[in-house]
């Protein structure tokens, strides 16, 4: 996949723990788990927002697209 999450790399820059984030954000500490390794399909913009108010960064410094192969699904848009 093209999107890369640096969610890990903003967390380490506002020394903040994935838990502390989840509870000031109101998600599982699972599921920014899910989010700092990639493994969603998809966030919310309101979590984003969320995210990006209590990190106080901007989407871009969390997502990050790399074009490269395609993935294995044959999807194109």
């Amino acid at each position: 996949m093209p999107i890369v999450v640096n969610l890990d790399v903003m967390l380490a820059k506002r020394k903040m723990r994935s838990r502390e984030l989840a509870e000031a954000v109101g998600i599982t500490e699972q599921n920014i788990s899910l989010l700092k390794s990639g493994k969603v399909r998809g966030v919310r913009f309101e979590t984003l927002a969320r995210i990006c108010e209590v990190l106080q960064c901007q989407p871009g410094d969390l997502l990050e697209y790399r074009p490269g192969p395609h993935d294995d699904s044959g999807e194109t848009a």
